[in-house]
């Protein structure tokens, strides 16, 4: 299948949004390391828990379901299986690939920078609150749902379901407000970075369906 100047066009946009969207993380992280205590991080972690506290318990719900082994295996491989029974192994490649990208620049990130958590964090979580790695998945998955459906109700979907992610990981104290910035960046970045590069693979399934 010969790439056509559109899609050539679609690839060089995502590589170079996800670039520089991989590049603003770094440059919050460079800041956060720098600027221990910021204000707006402070003043949130005082507030979220007046905010919608009914919220509380899916925020503990969804400490699970967006990190630990159930994100780092169940979701992306069985998102890939999924899509491969849909006889759309290109997709499920790019799930897959996708998630272990996003998962290992954060991981990068954690152990480069360090930050300590919130003192007053309810959940048992490891060490590294930059960036939220729970908030990067999300993200992650919501974009490249998107590319996979490229429907406005999944963008839509998509775009919610990382916001209450970030709002969960706040809510339980187990990020500072810039940790989930940051996670939203890398997993939009990473994204979209590999979907470049699956450009041709996501274009021929796309004839062919």
């Amino acid at each position: 299948m010969r790439v056509t100047d559109v899609e050539i066009t679609w690839g060089l946009q995502r590589l170079v949004i996800g670039l520089v969207l991989a590049t603003a993380a770094v440059v919050l992280g460079i800041a956060v390391a720098l600027e221990t205590d910021i204000d707006i991080d402070l003043w949130w972690n005082t507030t979220v828990g007046s905010i919608l506290p009914a919220f509380t318990e899916l925020s503990y719900l969804l400490d699970f379901l967006g990190g630990g082994w159930f994100a780092t295996y169940v979701v992306p491989l069985g998102g890939c299986l999924a899509l491969v029974a849909a006889r759309r192994w290109r997709s499920g490649l790019y799930f897959l690939t996708a998630s272990a990208v996003s998962a290992a620049i954060v991981q990068l990130l954690k152990a480069i920078f360090g930050r300590l958590r919130p003192e007053d964090i309810l959940v048992i979580s490891d060490h590294g609150s930059f960036p939220s790695g729970h908030t990067a998945n999300a993200a992650t998955i919501a974009v490249a749902a998107a590319i996979i459906f490229p429907r406005w109700w999944v963008a839509l979907i998509g775009a919610a379901w990382a916001l209450v992610m970030a709002f969960s990981r706040t809510q339980v104290h187990a990020h500072w407000l810039s940790d989930t910035l940051g996670g939203v960046l890398i997993g939009t970045g990473a994204a979209l970075i590999v979907a470049a590069a699956f450009t041709l693979p996501l274009a021929r399934e796309r004839s062919l369906g």
